[in-house]
């Protein structure tokens, strides 16, 4: 068995070509190297198919990270890819709007239950900072609630402490609140009596929402005149073809939607309440590329296969049954240290271990060994409908396996030791 170096050596060479050119190496933070540990990890990935993976060393992981949760039918799906191709032989970013923009925004009010219009864009940041946008328009106020992950922005990031470059009077305008948490929203409320546009949440994330919360949520901001935005980049079409407010029957004026929307194909949109969307041309919220008809083409297949029911049907099959199979693997002595929470189709690992170095250390060892038994993972599992059994058996197995070695490590003080990298410490963690 090769050394995890002879494993890494092609990413290691990459990363310090790309970092002369890039910083961090990536585009996105999420796959760098404050993510991945460098030579105990792939860093470059050079094709993917169904559910699997294939960095530039020739390694084959199953993937649990899904393109970030972007890829919910699996990587290089025929129907979609033969659909992109038909399209692309008539254009891909026109001089004109294009039918198949209306095509697609028809289908995602036939879906999304509070969606009476729709605008594209191509990032999250894009679509949740048109709702905060909107959300100011109407109701000309400038405070915004925050509770959740809403993306780079300054009206957002000035929250986090990821805030440098964000000025302190952008900064004061946001107050970010725990999920859960009904008295911590009254009180800014209180506090910002009248002077709150928005909320903007994620309807869930690990946790489940307590009895009647999101419903409290909702008659609160309606009687207070606040424009309640739900974040559903990663809970769209994964926990219902709606979304969480199909789900969890509770209806926001606006909502954000991206990843699992194009399966991959770089698009968002931004869908609501007409009255607010109708404010769209006064706000100016523009770009070249929004109808850019590949990845629309893309949507197309999407949304008619998830208004079906059959995929987020088998998102939640798939991750419940590998929940209940790594929970039966893995050994007794992990669950002193490690527990799962979340939607069974976007589950999180959850660790409770209070020490900060002795967490960063069996964090990276468990990321450590299940790279090295063939599983992309980072702290969530975002199955898409491609998984297998034998897939599901694969990752069990390498839980099984790599938790029993954390465990040994964690007893024995020898955590370090067994690492082969340095300790991953994130810069940044953007939910709880």
């Amino acid at each position: 068995m090769p050394t995890l170096a002879e494993r890494y050596a092609a990413s290691v060479e990459q990363l310090a070509r790309a970092e002369r050119v890039i910083p961090l190496a990536s585009q996105t933070f999420s796959k760098s190297r404050t993510q991945y540990p460098v030579g105990a990890a792939p860093l470059f990935a050079q094709r993917s198919l169904g559910c699997h993976t294939w960095d530039i060393d020739g390694n084959e992981y199953v993937d649990l990270v899904s393109s970030l949760g972007a890829v919910a039918l699996g990587y290089g799906d025929e129907e979609i890819n033969e659909a992109v191709i038909r399209q692309l032989r008539d254009g891909v970013t026109l001089s004109l709007a294009h039918p198949i923009e209306a095509e697609v925004a028809e289908r995602i009010v036939d879906l999304i239950p509070c969606a009476e219009m729709v605008r594209f864009a191509k990032n999250g940041t894009d679509a949740t900072s048109a709702a905060i946008r909107l959300a100011r328009a109407h109701t000309g106020r400038e405070h915004v609630i925050v509770c959740g992950y809403h993306g780079w922005q300054d009206w957002y990031i000035g929250s986090t402490s990821m805030n440098r470059g964000v000025p302190e009077r952008t900064r004061s305008l946001t107050h970010a609140i725990p999920f859960n948490d009904i008295y911590a929203l009254n009180a800014v409320i209180s506090e910002m009596e009248g002077q709150v546009a928005a909320l903007i949440m994620e309807p869930m994330t690990s946790a489940w929402p307590k009895e009647g919360y999101l419903e409290e949520v909702r008659r609160i901001t309606e009687a207070q005149g606040i424009v309640l935005a739900f974040d559903e980049m990663l809970t769209g079409f994964r926990f219902a073809p709606g979304g969480a407010q199909e789900y969890f029957g509770v209806t926001p004026d606006l909502a954000s939607f991206g990843k699992a929307l194009a399966n991959g194909f770089p698009l968002s949109a931004i869908v609501g309440k007409r009255e607010i969307l109708d404010l769209m041309p006064s706000i100016f919220f523009s770009g070249t590329f929004g109808g850019e008809t590949l990845s629309l083409a893309a949507a197309k297949v999407v949304l008619d296969r998830m208004a079906t029911g059959e995929p987020t049907a088998r998102l939640a099959d798939i991750g419940g049954t590998l929940l209940e199979k790594v929970e039966a693997a893995r050994p007794a002595a992990s669950r002193d240290f490690l527990s799962f929470s979340g939607h069974p189709s976007w589950v999180f690992q959850q660790w409770s271990i209070e020490d900060p170095e002795t967490l960063a250390q069996a964090k990276t060892l468990l990321l450590q060994e299940m790279l090295r038994r063939g599983v992309l993972v980072l702290n969530t599992h975002d199955v898409t409908t491609a998984f297998t059994d034998t897939d599901v058996d694969h990752v069990v197995g390498a839980y099984a396996e790599s938790l029993a070695i954390v465990s040994e490590g964690i007893a024995h003080g020898t955590l370090a030791d067994r690492l082969e990298c340095e300790p991953i410490r994130p810069l940044f963690r953007v939910r709880s």
